[in-house]
């Protein structure tokens, strides 16, 4: 079966990367970038762009008639830290956009369903160290409320109308090659433009805010192995938990030092931010993932702190 692929919200963090590799896997014309705006980086000369706006259901529905997907990854979303800006604004992106999709995907046959969650799902009661894959979940941010509702619509469709949907709940993810998106784990992607430009950095989250995070490879290599693994393997139809590393920004900044040994770290008071990432997981059981479809991270601190660097050197 030749696969025809949508990704909506192809600009962001994410969609960046996994438009190219999944370009790479099955072609670039079977790969259509979908987002609200032009992208201004390389996915728009190298395969099938559309403007989409998830929440504008004529302009929806005209895009899956012209390519009528076998698959489809909704990426488009507002993240945590933007989301408490305006809170209302979120909650109908992230959610009535996710609920057109699967509306969409039903109507045109889609076969399978991505969609992220994350690990701002959990909440200030959820256990704080391997966060299980089941447990108390009471996000107490927008973005984690619509999160956490998203999940049961997925797995609500999965049971209900037999909608093949996969999920994981990505950490903070880390990316040299794109700008991140106003999460509240945006730090340790600012931290290493700011050691090679000024050799210091001010960080918003406390030096001990230890949170689960993730190296983009691994993100990307993680979501497309979980949407090739046979349907049968997929015992989680809400989120799966899923894991790389785990450290606090004064760890990281003692793994920059053994590369730019006078890089100096400062913290911000009364930030925002913090109250969330202190509701936030420090690490996470993925155990469920790693079971179902053999889920194994490559990426070390160390490993992941190099590359990063020697990447943005370039």
């Amino acid at each position: 079966m030749v696969e025809t692929i949508l990704v909506i919200g192809a600009n962001g963090q994410i969609g960046t990367e996994l438009v190219n590799h999944l370009r790479q896997v099955y072609g670039s014309s079977q790969v259509i970038a979908c987002d609200i705006r032009r992208p201004d980086y390389d996915i728009k000369d190298a395969g099938p762009f559309e403007f989409v706006n998830v929440l504008d259901k004529e302009n929806l529905k005209t895009i899956y008639q012209k390519y009528k997907p076998s698959q489809v990854y909704l990426l488009a979303a507002i993240l945590s830290a933007t989301g408490e800006q305006n809170p209302k604004l979120a909650w109908d992106l992230n959610m009535n956009g996710l609920l057109n999709v699967l509306d969409f995907c039903l109507e045109y046959k889609t076969h399978k369903v991505y969609w992220p969650s994350s690990i701002a799902a959990f909440g200030p009661n959820s256990p704080k160290a391997d966060t299980p894959q089941f447990c108390t979940m009471d996000p107490n941010t927008v973005y984690g409320i619509s999160k956490l509702a998203g999940e049961r619509w997925c797995e609500y469709y999965h049971q209900k109308h037999g909608l093949d949907i996969r999920s994981l709940r990505y950490p903070g993810l880390i990316s040299w090659k794109a700008a991140p998106g106003g999460g509240t784990t945006d730090y340790a992607i600012h931290i290493f433009h700011d050691a090679l430009k000024k050799g210091t950095y001010t960080s918003f989250l406390s030096a001990s805010t230890e949170l689960p995070m993730m190296y983009m490879d691994d993100a990307i290599r993680g979501t497309i192995e979980l949407m090739e693994a046979p349907a049968e393997n997929i015992n989680v139809r809400s989120s799966y938990n899923f894991a790389g590393t785990s450290f606090n920004p004064e760890q990281l900044a003692e793994e920059i030092r053994k590369h730019i040994p006078d890089f100096k770290l400062a913290y911000l008071e009364n930030d925002p931010r913090q109250a969330i990432a202190d509701s936030w997981p420090r690490s996470i059981d993925d155990s469920a993932a790693q079971t179902d479809w053999k889920w194994k991270p490559e990426f070390s601190l160390a490993i992941m702190t190099e590359s990063m660097l020697t990447n943005l050197k370039k």
